[in-house]
């Protein structure tokens, strides 16, 4: 079975998916981008800012589902520029312990939805 999770503290879905899907003990949470779920504008022109953002967005899905980023074993990052990566990583890196910090790939990308510089999607189990 399948729970759907769904908070109004994060950007809705611009597409036919959901924010995150709860299934047993493992939840996947969609990418998210720098979208502020108050005003539903994008944060822009700065890529730590945008960083922050995305990771904030994640972090409303997790306590959500009752997790938090301890919880999280597996991280994908897409990025639109590569050279912006250490910028990304110092935001990112803030959010977790660096001794159980989880799983990661960062990928380099054309373009991302909306255009954006980063998306950064999870992978979190309780």
């Amino acid at each position: 079975m399948k729970k759907i999770i769904n908070t109004p503290n994060a950007p809705a879905p611009i597409g036919p998916y959901n924010q995150a899907v709860l299934t047993g003990n493992t939840l996947y949470i969609s990418g998210q981008i720098p979208i502020d779920p108050k005003t539903n504008t994008l944060v822009e022109g700065d890529i730590q800012k945008e960083t922050k953002q995305s990771m904030e967005n994640l972090k409303a899905i997790l306590l959500e589902a009752g997790m938090t980023f301890e919880h999280v074993v597996k991280a994908s990052i897409f990025v639109k520029d590569m050279h912006q990566f250490a910028k990304i990583n110092e935001v990112y890196g803030s959010y977790f312990d660096a001794d159980t910090a989880p799983a990661r790939e960062t990928v380099e990308v054309a373009n991302l939805p909306k255009f954006v510089n980063v998306e950064i999607s999870m992978i979190a189990v309780k």
